[in-house]
């Protein structure tokens, strides 16, 4: 990649998103559904047109109102599902009264309809599709679960997505992206944390995907499982480590931001302040580490990991530590102010 446009989307307050698809074919859609979800899906019409129709919305329809004749805030545009309450409706009705409403359904431009639960529809229904060209479908899959999977396949389709240059890697199952300047040392810190057994997800430019209220890691088709390491050049971590040492996606969870030590920087020394930085409007913790020479990062960013991992179960080792100096300070005003060992008594231990 130009080092001209990895420095352009190296500041995070100044990334610039990747444009978003505008749209997606139904064709694509069914091949996904199939390929990656392994659902069973049958044609039932017109699926010669699934080419030439377009999916721009990642949220699905049930058309039930539009079957009972209103069609005025009919949302034609999304895919529409054909569940079991559809299908009763139509057999309770009559397949005769609800022919009308379902014509003029088939005027509006619908991209594709799904027929879940094995449900199916008349042949007179189908054969108005197949006159509007309007792709039918079936699968054997229960609806709210259909529609969960069709919409979470959408919604990584049309998410929000920015580059940024650092190092992704999995450690202890929390997403750690190292960041700081060119040359710094972030994948030789990443080649170190999997030479201890983690697991590398991309290095030097990393695709941020925006899913709902957090953010995906991933690799470039090209520098998946390779990374650079200064004065060595191109190392296949795969093919040098095995399998157990990549994985292709991966939750940012934390930021390690590393720095040149800076006599006059301010660095934080209890954890007390939480510092967070907003990617694409999501705050994500960062820890600021200045380096020096001697400095073990790869232990460090194990700690992190694992620090962060007590917080989510409840524990913050610093909150605790703050809290027993304050009852500390308040059991002196009754006391002298005597430091204590930790161990009242060495019994015969003299090691």
């Amino acid at each position: 990649m130009d080092n001209n446009l990895i420095k352009e989307i190296m500041p995070f307050k100044d990334l610039q998103t990747i444009p978003r698809k505008e749209h997606i074919t139904v064709t694509f859609l069914i091949e996904q559904l199939r390929k990656q979800l392994n659902l069973k899906i049958v044609s039932c019409a017109s699926e010669h047109s699934c080419d030439d129709r377009l999916i721009t919305d990642t949220d699905l329809h049930r058309p039930g109102l539009a079957l009972a004749g209103y069609v005025d805030l009919f949302t034609h545009h999304r895919i529409q599902v054909i569940g079991n309450s559809e299908s009763q409706y139509i057999e309770h009705i009559g397949q005769k009264k609800c022919e009308k409403a379902f014509l003029e359904i088939t005027r509006f431009p619908i991209p594709v309809i799904f027929l879940t639960d094995n449900n199916e529809l008349p042949d007179s229904y189908l054969k108005m599709a197949e006159k509007a060209e309007i792709p039918v479908f079936q699968t054997p899959m229960e609806t709210t679960r259909f529609m969960f999977l069709v919409r979470d396949f959408l919604e990584d389709q049309f998410a929000v997505q920015t580059m940024v240059h650092g190092s992704m890697v999995d450690v202890y199952g929390v997403g750690i992206m190292i960041s700081g300047k060119s040359g710094i040392g972030k994948s030789e810190v990443a080649l170190d944390l999997v030479e201890r057994g983690h697991r590398v997800v991309s290095d030097d430019v990393i695709i941020l995907t925006k899913k709902s209220n957090i953010l995906i890691a991933s690799p470039t088709e090209l520098n998946k499982h390779f990374m650079e390491i200064r004065g060595l050049g191109i190392v296949d971590v795969m093919s040098m480590f095995g399998i157990r040492a990549i994985r292709y996606q991966k939750r940012l969870e934390v930021i390690l931001e590393l720095s040149l030590w800076d006599e006059s920087q301010h660095v934080d020394r209890t954890g007390l302040n939480r510092e967070t930085t907003s990617v694409l409007g999501i705050d994500i913790p960062t820890i600021n580490l200045p380096i020096t020479p001697g400095k073990n990062i790869t232990v460090i960013a194990e700690v992190i990991a694992m620090n962060h991992l007590l917080r989510n179960y409840g524990y913050d080792s610093a909150k605790t530590f703050q809290n027993n100096i304050q009852k500390k300070i308040a059991s002196r005003k009754s006391k002298s102010p005597v430091i204590q060992r930790a161990v009242d008594y060495f019994e015969s231990d003299l090691e």
